[in-house]
């Protein structure tokens, strides 16, 4: 059936149908509570298996593939607009190096890490593997099913049409076992002392089991900015978003043709894009009626169907192609995260390690959510500044982000994905060499 305005309306109509019927599943199921799964990533999972793929109930078309490659634009055409905070390099550097420096270097050496295993190594086992599949597993481990979208998107374009697939792949191995990792290694932690806030699990609130917020401790949504006779709040942020996100692609069909041998990822573009627009919201004093909150809430309802989608279109065949190497990946991916949580996390932060360690395990097994999800676990409060301090932090990792996921595919294509991946792995060491150097007075305080 040929693809329309009706099919796109259809598909999400589906998932949206399934995110209800998957929250109803998270607030009702208590086996399902104790895994933390998001209801987006069961959602995910009934719209594979009551897809095409299994028990074709649900119609979805051919194109939910790339609806994840689109929602990350969102996601990151989301980031910019309406921050009013005023920062600085020596600012962030001075109060939340250590978040910094530890956080950049975890994600520069997966990516450094298996991009050299899968170049270098991987061909003496597997004949005809493709020299960037190990590249699929950061874009799906520490870059989630947007990233492993986008990234699959240059390499399909390439001539490698199962890359979407085994990025999706690795990205819901990442996020499930992130989670469910995270959960175990809280619970060790808590019975060893480690953590700094929660003694145990079973101190957290109903909220983080059922996702249901009570009465009284509902937050608000976000503020009116515009008057309604004029234009809804709603609408008015939403259309900031897709200004944004359109502008990201208009600037990339420019540069495809000014540069056609290079591939620029959309979702960074529409990160710089966000920044443009928010300056001329600013230029033309606009800037003080948009609401982050309201902002920040579009974008983690992109994210959300991003996941859904992600999952709900792994092609399940390139998954039983590929099973063996990908199984082999996926254990040594969380060797990776579990070691540097383990080993790297308590000798370079400063204070609150294990809260500080906790996220950057989340973030790098599937989304930003997910290290939320787990800082949340360990500090329901969020008393120890942990959060604010990778936020603040976020706003210059993001840009590390944009450059490995614009580079790296373009540097293995070339052929120069060796020397790229020793230089990766050559820059996170002198991260944790200056963060040791610069922070070396480290209290671990447990206040």
């Amino acid at each position: 059936m040929e693809f329309s305005a009706l099919s796109l309306l259809y598909d999400v109509a589906w998932m949206s149908a399934l995110m209800l019927i998957a929250k109803v599943i998270r607030s009702k199921v208590r086996f399902i509570q104790k895994l933390y799964i998001p209801s987006a990533l069961i959602a995910g999972f009934m719209g594979l298996f009551a897809g095409k793929q299994f028990l074709n109930i649900i119609p979805f078309s051919s194109e939910i593939s790339n609806y994840a490659g689109i929602l990350i634009a969102f996601v990151f055409g989301s980031m910019f607009i309406g921050n009013k905070t005023k920062v600085s390099f020596k600012q962030m550097f001075n109060s939340v190096g250590d978040s910094f420096l530890v956080n950049a270097a975890a994600e520069i050496t997966q990516f450094g890490l298996f991009i050299l295993i899968g170049i270098a190594v991987f061909p003496l086992f597997f004949r005809n593997i493709n020299p960037a599949f190990g590249l699929m597993l950061p874009a799906g481990f520490v870059g989630g099913h947007g990233t492993a979208a986008a990234i699959g998107g240059v390499l399909v374009d390439s001539g490698w049409t199962d890359a979407t697939s085994i990025g999706q792949t690795f990205a819901t191995i990442g996020l499930l076992g992130g989670i469910l990792g995270g959960v175990t290694m809280i619970n060790i932690g808590a019975r060893k002392g480690n953590t700094a806030i929660i003694k145990s699990v079973e101190e957290l609130q109903e909220e983080m089991l059922t996702g249901l917020v009570q009465e009284d401790e509902r937050s608000e949504f976000g503020r009116n900015t515009v008057n309604a006779m004029s234009i809804d709040t709603l609408t008015w942020h939403f259309s900031l978003i897709l200004v944004a996100v359109g502008m990201a692609y208009g600037v990339n069909i420019v540069l495809k043709n000014l540069l056609p041998s290079v591939s620029f990822p959309v979702y960074g573009l529409a990160l710089v894009c966000s920044i443009v627009l928010q300056g001329i919201l600013k230029l033309v004093d606009l800037d003080e009626y948009v609401d982050k909150k309201i902002i920040t809430h579009i974008g983690s309802s992109a994210t959300d169907y991003l996941v859904a989608f992600g999952v709900a279109s792994i092609n399940i065949s390139v998954v039983v192609k590929y099973l063996v190497p990908i199984i082999v990946f996926s254990v040594l991916g969380f060797i990776f995260v579990i070691a540097w949580f383990w080993i790297i996390s308590p000798r370079f932060f400063r204070n609150y390690w294990f809260e500080r360690g906790i996220y950057i395990f989340g973030l790098s097994t599937g989304v930003m959510a997910t290290g939320v999800i787990l800082l949340r676990v360990t500090d329901p409060e969020f008393k120890s500044g942990v959060l604010e301090d990778f936020g603040f932090a976020w706003i210059f990792l993001s840009f590390m982000d944009m450059f490995l996921v614009s580079f790296s595919p373009m540097f293995i294509l070339k052929g120069t994905g060796v020397l790229y991946s020793v230089i990766l792995l050559l820059a996170a060491i002198i991260s944790l060499v200056v963060c040791k150097v610069v922070f070396k007075k480290k209290t671990n305080k447990k206040e």
